[in-house]
């Protein structure tokens, strides 16, 4: 079968998938990996080759952009030292763990291709695990955690992996010489993903027209990461610095008609990108596998299986390790401090510690070897493997455990969306009052407000955007002034700390929906 033919035929088996995880309440990224093993597994499956620089860029710039944009800074910034001992410690511990065993196990495997194992099966995909977590209501700062892990310990895991495959390619390393160079590229990388993102912003008021914007979207994502590649930088630390700073402009320059597509539009290429990765590494598994003795297969496994079970009970030993000590710093602080410490709580900790799962980064960086890098095939036998059994044990057993441990949700962003509701309410009743006209339509308007401001008060949902029939020109100008005067607000309470991106994003599509509405009735006028 062609390879156009196939992959078709497993998108659509992706989307059928993807419908099955949400019902049975696991990650899709667990079936999708069940899927790329069966795929490894039958015969007559045609070999495909993908460009090893091209596998980064194409895979993981635009998922790491979409998840960078819809991060909370304020957030992250109230939880640093958990996300921080995740992306940094966790993942220096996680590379070190797996190259010894990988060498004890596989004594002919060179040191720098031990270290490029440790480093492509070290980060988690905490995207996979935000999806069922989502659906069972977790509380909001274990969201936070995995989110912020997974911008930063990408970030971590790929410069130790240029390292070790530059070292494993020129056969030099200078220990010396490289700490001065991780701190060079990481300034590098902030300032370059802040001079980019201000470029983009001079661009984006610009653009009206859906597919243009659609288009300048994907093109700058890509091109984020071929100039930070190019210049010798970190394209995960650009993009992160890139998106973060886009995200926090970006809303009070793009209409809304603009951005509502556009969303749709990330959202489903996100989708296809990790279904076209777990096809890729089956595409590229099933000649390892024709290539393997009966004893090499046995070998393979035995590795792939030792680094399983290593990149799982580090990170568990890790997390229970860091809370304990934070339970303790917390206790000893709390009693000198006038304001009590956050204490992490055991349960939230387990979940975290158990959400460990591997996905589309370390395919990526596993498929992005070059071709005749050492022990190659049993890089990549193990590096998926990992991702196979990290997201169909772990993945699908988080919804259990969270029933097991009670943990309970707590309605951290619910009520900062309610708060949200009422405070633009008020300021679109603000600038509708501020209108001079007896005409009966604007004082609708007025009402409607007045009605927005009691049910956001009351903690009842949005009002649906609902057209008024026959809207006049007086009307049509309070309008506008209103959705204006909302969305200053709704900025001004990110920008204040008030409410979090999760609220911002929800109240920003409320808005939009609202906006949209009240163009097309205009327009109908």
């Amino acid at each position: 079968m062609p390879v156009f033919e196939l992959v078709i035929a497993l998108l659509l088996v992706g989307a059928i998938l993807s419908a099955v995880a949400r019902r049975i309440q696991v990650p899709y990224p667990a079936l999708l990996a069940l899927a790329g093993a069966a795929l490894a597994l039958l015969p007559n499956v045609p070999s495909v080759t993908l460009d090893p620089r091209l596998a980064l860029t194409l895979l993981v710039a635009p998922v790491l952009l979409d998840a960078a944009f819809d991060s909370s800074p304020r957030d992250l910034k109230q939880n640093w030292r958990a996300v921080t001992s995740l992306a940094l410690v966790a993942v220096s511990l996680t590379v070190a763990a797996v190259a010894f065993v990988a060498r004890w196990l596989v004594p002919t495997l060179p040191w720098p291709a031990a270290i490029a194992l440790g480093a492509i099966v070290a980060p988690p995909d905490a995207a996979a695990a935000t999806a069922v977590l989502r659906q069972l209501r977790a509380p909001h700062r274990v969201f936070v955690i995995l989110e912020g892990e997974s911008l930063f310990n990408d970030a971590t895991a790929l410069l130790i992996y240029r390292l070790a495959v530059t070292t494993a390619v020129t056969g030099t390393f200078s220990g010396w010489r490289a700490i001065p160079l991780l701190v060079v590229v990481t300034l590098g990388s902030i300032v370059l993903g802040a001079v980019l993102s201000r470029l983009i912003l001079l661009v984006t008021p610009r653009i009206h027209d859906v597919p243009i914007s659609v288009i300048v979207q994907f093109l700058s994502t890509f091109a984020v990461w071929m100039i930070a590649d190019w210049l010798g930088l970190s394209a995960i630390i650009t993009m992160v610095v890139f998106a973060i700073l886009v995200a926090r402009t970006a809303p009070d320059l793009m209409p809304a008609r603009v951005r509502i597509p556009s969303y749709a539009v990330w959202e489903v290429a996100v989708f296809v990108l990790n279904v076209l990765a777990f096809i890729l590494i089956g595409l590229q598994l099933r000649p390892i596998l024709d290539r393997l003795s009966r004893a090499e297969l046995i070998t393979y496994a035995a590795v792939a299986a030792a680094v399983c079970g290593v990149v799982i009970l580090v990170r568990i030993a890790w997390v229970m390790v860091y809370t304990a000590v934070a339970r303790w710093v917390a206790g000893r602080r709390s009693r000198r401090a006038a304001t009590p410490y956050w204490v992490p709580p055991v349960r939230g900790a387990i979940v975290v510690a158990w959400c460990g799962m591997r996905g589309i980064v370390t395919i990526a960086t596993a498929l992005a070897l070059p071709s005749g890098f050492p022990n190659r095939d049993l890089i990549l036998f193990t590096a998926f493997c990992v991702v196979l059994v990290t997201l169909v044990v772990q993945g699908m057993t988080v919804s259990p455990l969270m029933r097991g441990l009670d943990l309970q949700a707590d309605d951290t962003v619910e009520r900062e969306v309610r708060l949200a509701r009422a405070e633009t309410a008020r300021a679109g009743l603000d600038a509708v009052n501020g209108v001079q006209t007896g005409d009966d339509m604007v004082a609708l308007l007025r009402r409607k407000y007045e009605t927005r401001i009691g049910r956001a008060e009351s903690g009842a949902g949005p009002l649906e955007p609902e057209g008024d029939g026959g809207p006049g020109a007086g009307y049509a100008a309070a309008q506008q002034r209103a959705h204006q005067a909302e969305r200053r607000m709704l900025s001004d309470l990110r920008a204040r700390g008030v409410i979090g991106d999760d609220a911002f994003h929800r109240v920003e599509e409320e808005l939009d929906w609202a906006e949209v509405t009240a163009e097309a009735m205009t327009r109908r006028e």
